[in-house]
Formats: C-alpha cells, structure tokens, sequence
C-alpha cells in the first residue's frame, strides 16, 4: 500500500465489533527517521492497522488544517513546536483526546491544560546557536557566545536561519526575541542578523544540517538538532547563548473532526507512552522526554544548566499573537528569497 496515497472512504469506516478503522491519516512534524520509526513501532503493535504518513513543517500543518476545517483528510498531528499546536487548539481545530497524563512532567500537563486537553506535550527542547568549527577557524572568525554577535559584521553571509511564516522553530525564535527584549528592540536585532543571513529555509533543522556540511558557517536551531549532527562527526559546536534563550515544547494533537478518532486517540496513549518516548535515542533523537519515567539520553542537552526564559506559551500560543508578530517580522525583517 502507498502510505503517502489517498485514503480509501472504506477503510475508514469502523468496524462493528468497535475497533477503530484499520488507516490513521497522521501528519509529523519531527524529523523524518523518528517519524518513520513510531510509524513502525505502531505497526508492529497494531498489524491490522496503517498509518498514512506525511512529513511537513509545523507552519505547512496549520495551514493546512485550517484549510481542510469541517472535512478534515488528518486525524493526529505528531511533533513539531508547540505554539501552532495551541493555536490550533484556540481556533477549535483540535479536539481532546481524553488520555491519562498522569505520568507526564509538569511542562507537558501545562500545555495541556492551557490548551484544553487538545495539545499534550511530547518533549522539550532549547533553542540555540551552532557553528562549523572549521569553516569559522578557516575564515578567522571568532565563535559567537551570543544573540547579539550575530549581529556583527563578521558574520556577513554566514548565517542560516528558517523562515517563522513556515517554521516553528524560526517561530519560537521571534516569540524569543519578543520576550528576552521587547517587541520593537527584537525586530531591529533580527533585522540586524537578517543582514548576516544568507538564506531562510522552510524548515527549521535545514539551517543546522546545512551548518554540518560546511554549507554554511553559522545557523540557529534547537540544540537537539545540533547535538545530533555533532554526534555523527560532523565539525559543529553547540552554543546556549548569554542573553538567554526560549525552549519548546513539541505537543501531539488530534484533528477536530477527525474520521478516526479512535486510532487518532491510540497513537496519541502510544506516543506518550514511557518506552515508545525512551525509544527516540535510537533515531539519534535527543529531546527531553515528556514522559517522567522515560529514559533521557546522556546526549541531551541539560536543560537545568542552560539559561532559559520564562516562556509564555498562552501568550505566544495564540492566534492573534502569532498572525501580529509574523506581519511585524515581515514588514521590518522579511525574506528577500521566499521559498515557495
């Protein structure tokens, strides 16, 4: 079967005996292998059911759901930043799923009652600076410690960074800048570093990847990301910037109206679950876990040392926040190059 196919209007009908339909629609936002591999630990637990999957940024999901609103072709949203996942949930085009999150830790259950059940969080990740050691040490460039280095001229042409129109990581940038200097101060300093930039991606793990290969000197991401590409060998340094810096929190959702909320709600107890979240190392996946008794790898960034804000989901999670700062960003900061 091709899982990226339609999905038939049969095999979504439930069965009588009261199992759900034997095809979850889901949409992930995390990265491809570990979207790939909870498609296949589910499977495995569940042979008589498929899961048609698509692999699409945080930005593309939200406004396809807004799209598809009344006659959704989704039923769970999997991984990807927090803030659209609330905004969803404010617009109703999300819906509680009603499992147990008793086990989770206290950020995640946050999310949750923020969002009325509709958004649960999944893992935390911090948001930081990572640079190829040997592309800065081969242009004589000296390493940032600092938001504010990248506003340097040393760092012309050096930077890549996604676009917040379609990345919630870039999102989570903005929504971080907002908060560490206020609105007006935030947009000069990203207009500054906007003049260092070379691109803007669609997603928001491209910058550090790029990075890695030497593609580029500079990129901001989440730190997970980054450890993961040192990891392999690749010549990148991880950097939490002085200032301070925002975090997310990827949440898992299922789709108002969904044709299977059955399976939707069992991808939803199955992704939360201890084991299945401890699983994530294994695809090189280095989140903090949501689950409190689910194994954190020794690869993790430690959020307990990294000087992290007071981030204010509610706030930043909302529709009318969100569409305010993105019309602010493009006006004053903008994208000469948008990718299609």
């Amino acid at each position: 079967m091709n899982k990226l196919g339609m999905i038939s209007a049969t095999a979504l009908l439930v069965s009588a005996t009261g199992a759900w339909a034997d095809e979850v629609s889901l949409v992930c936002s995390a990265q491809p292998e570990w979207c790939e591999m909870m498609v296949a630990a589910f499977e495995a637990e569940n042979p008589d059911t498929d899961v048609l999957m698509v692999r699409k940024s945080t930005g593309e999901t939200l406004a396809q759901i807004r799209a598809e609103a009344g006659n959704p072709k989704i039923d769970v949203w999997w991984g990807g930043t927090g803030d659209p996942h609330l905004i969803a949930a404010e617009e109703g085009l999300t819906q509680a799923s009603g499992v147990d999150t008793s086990e989770l830790l206290g950020w995640s259950q946050n999310m949750a009652e923020i969002s009325q059940g509709r958004a649960i969080g999944i893992y935390a990740g911090a948001l930081g600076i990572a640079y190829n050691t040997e592309t800065l040490a081969g242009r004589d460039i000296a390493a940032p410690e600092c938001w504010a280095d990248l506003e340097d001229p040393r760092f012309a042409g050096e930077i890549q960074v996604a676009n917040p129109n379609s990345s919630g990581t870039a999102y989570t940038e903005l929504a971080t800048f907002v908060q560490l200097f206020g609105e007006d101060e935030a947009m000069k300093k990203l207009a500054a570093i906007g003049a260092n930039i070379n691109s803007y991606t669609k997603s928001g793990s491209a910058p550090s990847r790029a990075a890695a290969r030497g593609e580029t000197g500079v990129s901001i991401g989440f730190m997970h990301d980054m450890v993961n590409l040192a990891s392999q060998g690749f010549p990148l340094a991880v950097v939490a910037p002085c200032e301070g810096t925002g975090y997310e929190v990827g949440a898992v959702s299922v789709i108002e109206g969904a044709r299977n909320f059955e399976g939707a709600k069992a991808w939803v107890e199955f992704a939360l679950r201890a084991d299945i979240q401890s699983k994530a190392q294994d695809v090189g996946q280095f989140q903090v876990p949501s689950n409190s008794n689910a194994q954190v790898a020794p690869e993790s960034p430690d959020l307990a040392s990294i000087k992290l804000i007071d981030y204010d989901f509610a706030t930043y999670g909302s529709s009318e926040t969100r569409s305010r700062l993105l019309a602010r960003w493009d006006a004053e900061v903008g994208d000469p190059n948008p990718q299609q």
